[in-house]
């Protein structure tokens, strides 16, 4: 193939000094088509008819959260949050396993990119990221941001990823759950996934360690949640899990894409962590998310897709594969994105929940104890699967909305986050997306163009003025008017035909948040446990 101006490099590259002296060739910072075209001659993709790459990831098509690992050691020994999140590995097994991989790539190609992630100079992480396939380095390419021609010739990596899915741990000697595995060395600054092709695995990685370091060294708060900006450089957070309408409601054509997956905020602002998207694509269609329709073009990487029977046309209604179909794209794809993708302090965060119980508000206010005990809590209620007979609505909290990503005890985050909110007067919304009249088979799903309706009015100040009443057992303050949207939705017991069922309903829910809120009890302090929802006794 034709070589760019990094060219190749082999056993005497920098790299040798990592242990892999010994691979057959090194290609360094090939660009997109370069890796595309790898990719195609080694036959472990395809172009489908918009010019993307088509692969499929192999036994895993998602993240494996129990075989990420942090090496246990004097720097983490005190400070990671052990558990169920985060499971200890032994550091001698490590340099073992280490090893191992290095002797498995000797005599391989390898593909090396060098990149970094946060986009405010103050706190850039220079990345090296080191493939087995090339197409896992165009993730990386597309994820990553990207370093000048400048900035690359002068490079030096901070933190190293090893990546080689081909691979395969053997527990008993190793010292992994199973054959496949990702492990963060605090110390020895690497990275190492094995036994997995899923490319999420090296997106998760960097995010898991700029969620110990950002906060634990920088005073940074680290967020999983998206973000843009308006015509006037007001900034806002939209945090939520799966299913809340966090990619949806922060894509607006009127206000810029900052980010959409991971940012930190520090004393400047906030700033995007990545320098790209990876979006999940199952029933993609133009009409329902014209930017992600648009990127998936020449460069830009899907994951798991299947066609159209006799053709390069991607079917994003077939999950025959995997639920979790993805593409990657560099940023810039999008066209309203923001680069350099850095924001002023945010004037509003939108804490996003699709609540099918259907007896939180569509939209509230929150005191700063409120937002730390609803940041922890990280709830949403997912509709129950389509078996005959199930019709409860299942329960979902995911600590600062991304639990498995966070290596520091889920108070560090939340008490971070109170702090920023009381220096800046940040404005902090809980939004409803989920159901209203009644839970999930009895009321309806909030619609879309209220939601953005009441978004639009808490962005522009219109709620500034408003008069707020308060939701009892919750402790909610709920808009009594807001522009566009009717004013009976807004207190949602007047929206239940049943008041005894609702009154039922919230307090079971309220149960639920002070059930699952134990955990984190004992860190907690007392302004964040003072926010919990008061259920009635015997409800």
């Amino acid at each position: 193939m034709e070589m760019n101006e990094f060219g190749i490099k082999g056993k005497n590259s920098s790299i040798a000094g990592l242990g892999l002296g010994n691979v057959s060739a090194a290609y360094w910072n090939l660009n997109a088509s370069e890796l595309v075209e790898e990719t195609l001659l080694r036959g472990e993709g395809v172009l489908t008819d918009t010019g993307a790459l088509a692969v499929d990831t192999g036994e895993f098509t998602g993240r494996s959260p129990k075989d990420k690992f942090v090496v246990e050691d004097a720097k983490t020994k005190d400070s990671i949050w052990w558990g169920d999140v985060n499971f200890k590995f032994d550091s001698t097994k490590f340099d073992a396993l280490y090893n191992r991989v290095c002797a498995y790539l000797s005599g391989k190609e390898v593909y090396v990119r060098d990149s970094y992630a946060c986009a405010d100079p103050k706190y850039r992480l220079n990345i090296r990221v080191i493939t087995e396939y090339p197409w896992s380095n165009l993730f990386a390419n597309n994820l990553f941001l990207r370093p000048t021609h400048d900035e690359i010739m002068r490079f030096e990596a901070e933190w190293t990823i090893i990546c080689a899915p081909g691979f395969r741990a053997t527990p008993e000697i190793d010292g992994t759950r199973q054959h496949n595995f990702t492990i963060l060395n605090m110390t020895k600054k690497i990275i190492l996934i094995g036994g997995s092709g899923y490319t999420g695995e090296i997106k998760k990685g960097i995010f898991s360690l700029l969620n110990y370091i950002l906060p634990h060294e920088k005073g940074v708060l680290s967020m999983h949640c998206s973000a843009n900006i308006g015509k006037d450089g007001d900034t806002a957070i939209f945090f939520g899990l799966s299913g809340t309408g966090k990619t949806t409601l922060s894509a607006d054509p009127n206000r810029g894409l900052i980010g959409d997956d991971e940012h930190g905020w520090s004393e400047n602002g906030v700033f995007n962590i990545e320098g790209g998207c990876y979006a999940k694509c199952v029933d993609l269609t133009k009409e329902k998310e014209p930017q992600i329709f648009g990127a998936v073009k020449f460069g830009a990487l899907l994951e798991n897709i299947e066609f159209f029977e006799n053709t390069s046309t991607v079917d994003f209604g077939n999950i025959s594969k995997t639920e979790n179909t993805r593409v990657g794209y560099p940023v810039h794809f999008i066209d309203n994105a923001v680069e350099p993708s850095v924001g002023n302090i945010p004037k509003n965060i939108f804490f996003l929940t699709c609540d099918a119980y259907g007896v939180l508000p569509p939209i509230s206010k929150l005191t700063t104890g409120q937002a730390m005990y609803h940041f922890i809590s990280g709830y949403t209620a997912k509709v129950a699967g389509t078996e005959m007979g199930i019709t409860e609505p299942t329960l979902t909290f995911s600590a600062c909305f991304g639990k498995v990503f966070l290596p520091l005890h889920p108070t560090k985050y939340a008490e971070l986050l109170g702090k920023k909110l009381k220096e800046n007067k940040v404005n902090v919304w809980l939004v409803n997306t989920g159901w209203s009249g009644g839970s999930f088979g009895v009321g309806n799903r909030m619609k879309l163009s209220y939601t953005r309706s009441m978004i639009t009015a808490a962005l522009t100040g219109k709620l500034d003025t408003i008069k707020f009443e308060t939701l009892p057992v919750f402790g909610l303050q709920i808009p009594t008017e807001c522009p566009d949207v009717p004013a009976d939705i807004l207190n949602p017991r007047k929206t239940w035909k049943d008041k005894e069922g609702f009154d039922a309903t919230t307090n079971k829910l309220a149960t639920s948040f002070i059930k699952n809120f134990e955990q984190y009890a004992s860190a907690a302090n007392e302004e964040i446990l003072a926010a919990a929802p008061k259920a009635a006794v015997n409800a």
